[in-house]
Parts: structure tokens; C-alpha cells; sequence
């Protein structure tokens, strides 16, 4: 969740926006199809192919639609939507993070869903991702998938280490990575410092970055001091690997659980595709999926993700009409089901949850997660910006003892008073 534009990228969004654009003369002729161009940004080996049997599956269905499939890196597309939809350039649909699409409904850069195909059958529609795609009353986007953040773990590893059952809270965990270390040789815990991943323990002392409905920046209050400092003592605990802060942490924490050298994570549903091809995970029931441990308040939190397919403004009437014919199809119940069972990933409306996808391994624990500790994002169209660069740089720096936690976290809120200089 990079934030800024360095003029590399804007050099490279200018680029791809003038060539693979639906704002712009798309070369279609008058008594021709319209042609469509989709930016998506899902995993492109593991997510990709799926949609792409879909866009045949429709264009099959609607011989007068065509769809060209882009495929922008996640860590890339919202500065290079930002730019592309600046310059009238920006592709018809694309696949928004949550968090981008109230900024983006602001900015005035996508189009209202609002009765349109693309939300047929609102009321299949889990609520609260309806909300998350809202801005000042309007709909600007289809919810498409959603995921939450749970404790992963390796059974076989928990059980060798004496354990039958995930931990409950932080103070269990660090018992069980320490039990971990010391009878099955490997670490407990790997803790990502991503701002994303932080959340959970922001959630766990019943804070938030800001307290959106009364106006207040709260990133820096004791309860965020609190939990900061939990975060910490995980860390600093017994079987717990080191902190990794090098571009590549990720990958390498995801290296490690697959591969039996790590017994716990906290992860989202968009890597259970790749969990299951793992070492460690070759029998799918060896994965455990529980809600993350809970913080004092003895209530366990976390993030509510996913993203929308969202229609661009800027797009003729036209393509606009076609656009959301095709949100519709790949957000209704019936290819939400189909993805799932491909993906791995979680549907947003209640239809989709069929027999199978509910059998489908992961799914029936992750909806479990949602429904018991997932908390949506407030209606702040400047919150996903908020988990950005200033949070990540200076909770590093809380990590790496380069500052204590009050200091670092009182720098975030100076930052944060920037982006939303109307609060206190």
C-alpha cells in the first residue's frame, strides 16, 4: 500500500494510459462491438487465468461487448489510476481496493452504480460491503471479493510443540511460538510490520488509526500506545522470527510457512491458492484458520479488504451502459461461485456461498473470521491513504528501537493532521 506518485510512475501510468485506455479513440468501428478495457489487479498467475475464462464465458454471451484484459501490479494501480483517470485517460472498468474507492468517487472519477446492471440484486449484497462502496449516499462500485486478515497455522507444527488449538490471544501465541522453537526446532511466529497487518492489534485495544465519526486522530492515543507495544513484545518474544524489513519481507515470510519454517502467520484469503501448492500444506487440513489473537479488551480484530469493479467516468455513454453490464456478470452470485472455487477467494454476495464453495477448503473458516471479527473501514474516503508511507516508515522505526512508541506514533499523527487537517 504504497502511497505518492515518483515520476517514474508517472511516466510509466501516462504510458500505459495512452495505450491501453478506454478514455481514448479505442479503434472500434461505428457498427462494431465496444470494446472495453479492464485493469485488473489480482496475483497475475495465480488470479488471472480465472478471469479471463470469464471474459470469454461473457463475451460469448454478448456478442456485441469486447473486453481487453490488463493486468496492473496491485502495488502500482492506484497511482496509475490516479494519473490515467486525471488526464481523461483511464480504463473503463477497473478492480479498486476498497480503500481507493470512496477517493476515487470524490475525485469525481468513477461513475454512479446506482440502478445500473452492474448492481442487480442489491439486496444479495452483504451490507457491509455495500457501505464500503459508497460515498455521500452513491454507489461507485460492485463488490467483487472481500477478505479479512486471520491467524494462519501449521497443525502438524502446533501439535509437536504440545498444542491442539490456535492461541487466543497475544500473550498465548508467545507461549506457543516459544514452545514451538524449543520442540520443533523451527520459529513460531513471523509478525509482517505492513500498517495493514498492524490494524489487528490497533483493533484488539478497541482503537483505530482516527475515530472518523467524532473527527479525531486517534493513532497516537494510549490505547494505539498499547497496542503498538504489544506488537512489540511479540517481536521481541522467544521463537519469534526477526523483524524482516527488506523489500522482498513478504515473500519471504510466505517462503517460510509453506515450506515448515515458520509455524504462524497472519494472512488473507488471497494467498490460499498459494498455501496449498506449499510443502507444509500438500494435505490441505494441516492449515488452521482462526481469528487473529486478541488484544487486552479480550475482543479479537481485524481489517475488512477486498475490492469493487468500479466503471470509470470518463468513459462515453456507450461504454459506460457496456461496463456495467459486464461489473454485473462478474459480480453476481453465480461467477462469484465459480471464482471462488478456483481462487480461493471469498464472494460478496450471499448466493455465492453455495454448498460447494462452502466445502472448498479455507472458505468455510475464513467466513467464519468475517462474521465474528472483521470490522469495516469508517466512511473516510482519506483512510486507506492514512496506512500508507509516514505509518509504515515510523512503525518500522518503533520496531528497530530508532524511536519509542509515543515519539513515533505522535510523528504519524503530525502526518496524519495533513490529510485530514479538519480533524483534531
Amino acid at each position: 500500500m504504497r502511497r505518492g506518485i515518483a515520476a517514474t510512475a508517472l511516466v510509466a501510468a501516462l504510458a500505459l494510459a495512452a495505450t491501453a485506455c478506454g478514455g481514448g479513440d479505442s479503434g472500434d468501428k461505428a457498427d462494431g462491438p465496444v470494446t472495453l478495457t479492464w485493469w485488473d489487479t489480482s496475483n497475475a498467475t495465480n488470479e488471472a487465468p480465472t478471469y479471463k475464462a470469464m471474459i470469454a464465458e461473457f463475451e460469448k454471451a454478448n456478442k456485441d461487448i469486447k473486453v481487453k484484459y490488463v493486468n496492473v501490479p496491485f502495488d502500482q494501480a492506484q497511482n496509475k489510476f490516479q494519473t490515467a483517470a486525471g488526464s481523461k485517460g483511464a480504463p473503463d472498468i477497473i478492480r479498486a481496493e476498497v480503500g481507493w474507492t470512496a477517493s476515487w468517487a470524490k475525485s469525481q472519477f468513477l461513475a454512479p452504480l446506482d440502478g445500473t446492471p452492474a448492481l442487480d440484486k442489491q439486496d444479495d449484497i452483504t451490507p457491509s460491503l455495500l457501505k464500503q462502496a459508497q460515498y455521500e449516499g452513491k454507489t461507485y462500485g460492485a463488490p467483487f471479493v472481500t477478505d479479512t486478515l486471520a491467524l494462519m497455522w501449521n497443525k502438524d507444527l502446533l501439535k509437536k510443540a504440545g498444542h491442539d488449538k490456535a492461541p487466543a490471544t497475544w500473550d498465548e501465541l508467545k507461549t506457543v511460538a516459544k514452545d514451538v522453537k524449543d520442540k520443533a526446532g523451527v520459529d513460531g511466529f513471523w509478525l509482517n510490520n505492513a500498517t495493514y497487518y498492524e490494524m489487528a492489534f490497533l483493533f484488539g485495544e478497541g482503537t483505530d488509526m482516527v475515530d472518523a465519526a467524532n473527527k479525531k486522530i486517534t493513532i497516537n492515543s494510549p490505547e494505539a500506545v498499547k497496542a503498538v507495544d504489544t506488537s512489540k513484545g511479540v517481536l521481541a518474544a522467544d521463537g519469534v522470527a526477526k523483524l524482516d524489513v527488506t523489500a522482498d519481507a513478504y515473500a519471504h515470510m510466505q517462503d517460510a510457512f509453506v515450506n515448515g519454517k515458520v509455524a504462524m502467520i497472519v494472512q488473507g484469503p488471497w494467498e490460499l491458492t498459494n498455501i496449498y501448492k506449499g510443502a507444509s500444506f500438500k494435505d490441505k487440513a494441516n492449515l488452521g484458520i482462526s481469528n487473529v489473537p486478541a488484544g487486552s479488551t479480550g475482543k479479537a480484530g481485524a481489517p475488512t479488504g477486498g475490492h469493487n469493479l468500479s466503471v470509470y467516468a470518463g468513459s462515453d455513454k456507450s461504454k459506460q451502459e457496456a461496463a456495467q453490464k459486464f461489473v454485473g456478470f462478474m459480480t453476481s452470485g453465480a461467477t462469484q461461485a465459480k471464482i471462488a472455487l478456483k481462487n480461493g477467494t471469498l464472494p460478496t454476495r450471499t448466493s455465492a456461498y453455495t454448498d460447494e464453495v462452502k466445502a472448498a477448503p479455507g472458505v468455510a473458516e475464513f467466513q467464519q473470521v468475517l462474521a465474528t471479527s472483521a470490522q469495516p473501514r469508517p466512511d473516510l474516503p482519506e483512510y486507506s491513504t492514512l496506512l500508507g508511507d509516514a505509518f509504515a516508515q515510523n512503525l518500522t522505526k518503533i520496531f528497530q528501537g530508532k524511536t519509542g512508541t509515543q515519539a513515533g506514533l505522535d510523528a504519524i499523527a503530525g502526518e496524519f493532521k495533513k490529510l485530514v487537517p479538519d480533524f483534531s
